[in-house]
This record gives C-alpha cells, sequence and structure tokens, in this order.
C-alpha cells in the first residue's frame, strides 16, 4: 500500500464506521486504516434476542476482516484508542500511534446510569455480547432456583422481572421475557409456573415509546398487558440493590433488573477542546466535523449536531447514513468540492412487542400488528451482515414461530472464559 497516498483513520467497527470504510474501500487512491475494541462487527438491535434465548451470539456478529476483505486499501487493526490529537493529526492506542490526514470518530456509545455507576452491578445493560449472554443467565437462572425452593415468598422475587426504560429496547426486552415465560418455560418446570412470573417494565416519561406516536405507544401498551407486562409510566427509579429495586415510595423484589434506560458518547480523551452535551455526544458542525478541525468527523451515538436542530435518534440508519456522509465529504475534499450540510433521510421506525406483533411508523403510514411484525423481520433480517448469518436467524425464528422453542437457552457462568478474556463495550 502506498504510503504517500491520503490516509483516513476510522475508529469503530459498528454501522457507521463499516459503512465509512466500504465507502472509502472502493478508491484506490486513499489508505484506510479501521480500529476497534473488537474483531467483529455486531448487529446491536438483535441483542435482545440473545439475551432472551432465541438467537445465539454468532448469529449477529461477523469478524470486520472478512466484511472489508475485498477492498485492498482497508487495514483493519484491533485496538483500543487512548487520545485523539489533533494538534498533530495522531490517534494514541495501545498498539502504537497512528497519523492520519482525515479522522471518523465512530466509537459508539456507553451505557448511562444517571450518576449511579453502582446500580450497573445489578442492572447490567444490553450493548454487548457479554452483557446480553449475563442477562440471559441471570433470567434463566431465576427460574432455576425458583424450581428448587418451596418458599413462596422467594420464588415470588425470582419469578419476578424488572425492566427500565420504555423504549424500543426496553419494550422488546419485556416482551420477549413475557413470552418466554408464557409460552416457552411453562412447558419446562414442576415445581412453578413460569407462566405467572410478572413482568415490571418502568418508564420515567408519560408513556413508552415516546418517540412513536400516541396512538402506537397505547397499541403496544396493550399488547404488553396481554404478555402480563405490568407498564409504570411517570415512574422514577430511586435505587437498586441486589434485592430489587426502588421507584418513588414502592418497592418491587426482583433478582433480575436490566437496565435499558439511556446512553451517553463514548468517552475518549481528546488534544484539544471540544464541546460535548449532557449524553456526553461531542458537539460537531453541520457536516459531522469537529469546529476549528475539518479533518476530524464524529458520527454516529458519539456525536450531536450543534445547529439548533433536534436530537437525532441513536440508532443504525442515522450511523450508517453519517458514517457514508463524512466518508463522501472526504472524497468531495480531494476532488476540491465545496462541502455540504448533513441531512438525515428518516426512512422510518419500528419497534417488535413479541410474537407476531409490532408497530410501524414511516412518515405518515402506520401500521401494527402481524403485518408490522413481517416487516420488522424482514427488514432486520435484510440488514444482517452475512448470508451465513441470515440463514440461520431466518431458521431459528421459523423454528420459534412454529414451536414456540427457543433455542439458545444455556446457562453460562461468568467465570467461565475462552482464554481469560471477556468481549467489553464496542466502539461501533
Amino acid at each position: 500500500m502506498d504510503l504517500k497516498m491520503k490516509h483516513v483513520v476510522i475508529v469503530g467497527g459498528g454501522f457507521a464506521g463499516l459503512t465509512a470504510a466500504k465507502t472509502l474501500g472502493s478508491k484506490k487512491d486513499i489508505r484506510v486504516t479501521l480500529i476497534d475494541k473488537q474483531n467483529f462487527h455486531l448487529f446491536q438491535p438483535l441483542l435482545y434476542q440473545v439475551a432472551m434465548a432465541g438467537l445465539s451470539p454468532a448469529d449477529i456478529a461477523a469478524p470486520i476482516r472478512s466484511l472489508l476483505s475485498k477492498h485492498e486499501n482497508v487495514r483493519v487493526l484491533r485496538g483500543v484508542v487512548t487520545r485523539v490529537n489533533t494538534s498533530d493529526n495522531s490517534i494514541d492506542t495501545d498498539i502504537g500511534s497512528f497519523s492520519f490526514d482525515y479522522l471518523i470518530m465512530a466509537a459508539g456509545a456507553k451505557p448511562s446510569y444517571f450518576n449511579h455507576p453502582e446500580w450497573e452491578e445489578y442492572a447490567p445493560s444490553i450493548k454487548t455480547i457479554s452483557q446480553a449472554t449475563e442477562i440471559r443467565r441471570r433470567l434463566l437462572n431465576a427460574f432455576e432456583k425458583a424450581e428448587r425452593t418451596d418458599d413462596t415468598k422467594e420464588q415470588k422475587k425470582l419469578l419476578t422481572f424488572v425492566v427500565i426504560g420504555g423504549g424500543p429496547t426496553g419494550v422488546e426486552l419485556a416482551g420477549a421475557i413475557g413470552e418466554m415465560s408464557r409460552y416457552t418455560l411453562a412447558r419446562d418446570f414442576r415445581n412453578i409456573d413460569a407462566s405467572v412470573a410478572r413482568i415490571f417494565l418502568i418508564e420515567g416519561g408519560a408513556q413508552i415509546l415516546p418517540m412513536f406516536s400516541l396512538q402506537h405507544a397505547k397499541r403496544a401498551a396493550r399488547d404488553l398487558e396481554k404478555l402480563g407486562v405490568q407498564i409504570w409510566t411517570n415512574s422514577l427509579v430511586s435505587d437498586i440493590d441486589e434485592d430489587g429495586v426502588t421507584v418513588g415510595s414502592e418497592r418491587i423484589s426482583s433478582s433480575t433488573v436490566v437496565w435499558a434506560a439511556g446512553v451517553q458518547g463514548e468517552t475518549m480523551q481528546f488534544g484539544g477542546d471540544v464541546g460535548r452535551d449532557r449524553g456526553n455526544r461531542i458537539m460537531v458542525e453541520s457536516d459531522l466535523s469537529i469546529p476549528g478541525f475539518q479533518n476530524v468527523f464524529v458520527v454516529g451515538d458519539q456525536s450531536n449536531i450543534d445547529d439548533g436542530s433536534k436530537d437525532l435518534p441513536g440508532t443504525a440508519p442515522v450511523a450508517m447514513q453519517q458514517g457514508r456522509f463524512a466518508a463522501n465529504t472526504i472524497l468531495n475534499d480531494l476532488a476540491q468540492k465545496t462541502r455540504s450540510p448533513f441531512k438525515f433521510t428518516d426512512r422510518g421506525q419500528m419497534a417488535t412487542i413479541g410474537r407476531s406483533s409490532a408497530i410501524v411508523e414511516v412518515g405518515k403510514l402506520k401500521f401494527a400488528g402481524l403485518f408490522a411484525w413481517i416487516t420488522w423481520l424482514v427488514v432486520h433480517i435484510y440488514f444482517l451482515v452475512g448470508f451465513k448469518n441470515r440463514l440461520f436467524v431466518v431458521f431459528s425464528w421459523g423454528w420459534s414461530f412454529l414451536t414456540f422453542r427457543k433455542g439458545a437457552r444455556l446457562i453460562v457462568d461468568r467465570d467461565w472464559q475462552i482464554g481469560g478474556e471477556t468481549d467489553s463495550p464496542s466502539q461501533s
């Protein structure tokens, strides 16, 4: 690879970084280095399916190298970026320093516990594979422990599950727990009735799914209630410990709590002043560059456009469009073309509530029910990377739909690790 070519460094192999790398990968006069903490691209929208034993981790992940193997000008490295030096156009990593002509930061987001980091021990979030498998371990262990005790009070605690956060992730998790307990696990136990498991969905705002219309939010609430989910809105969590959750003056005893309430931009040191919002996202110009440094772009969940407009959602479509835009802006710079502001094209939003139930909103088009669920299914399978992954997911979902069985109900203890390693939040 010619070292005299313009060098673009991309941090993060998620939706934004991977899209940027593919866009630049077809250009022979540019060399690209993509750095990520992990060696795989993770399809985060389906992580809850791993947590709920519907899919295995391998079904929703693919090696970054294989995804970019046909792009000979793209080099992939596994490493952790510790500092960005805007003064001399370089980054520091645990595998050395790298200079760049252009930098695309796409390191993603991490959970926000709203100044209560101690809650994470008792209420894991769902951003990584290890977190998803930990949630699965806790959930399945709760049923196992309930099966082997005759203490009705302890059984009630073990069969009570709390999901904090009423956005799409929280709704999908709560619906999946209700579906699993009533239609899958109810067949497998003899000392307990798994179908009477209690699921609480706690939301601080006035409605669940606040980004959807009130009509669809109410429809989702009705569908969740059919699965045994109790929805608490206008409810703020004040404490979480090993015995449950405190909401205002109410106490919910539970051994399994899941956090889906908030995220913040991935923390990273900059060798220059950068503005950040209250969610720790870096404030960028309308062209997604850092003010004063037009060769440094921040995209996806790690950024927020400082133009007074409404904040963009932390979704895959936003990340992919911004990754593609940043890459094309670099190409336009090299072709000496004028820059233009980023404009997000909203292609709609969707959420699934359970088996055969979902809501979809695309502009003025709004629909729910079975057809919406099929639409959700097709869209998610389409965006999965790799034919093999799509094939396995179609088979797994088809099997679950016809038999009500879950295929990945394995309890893997936390101290069982391959090579002594676990995965950490991915730069994505």
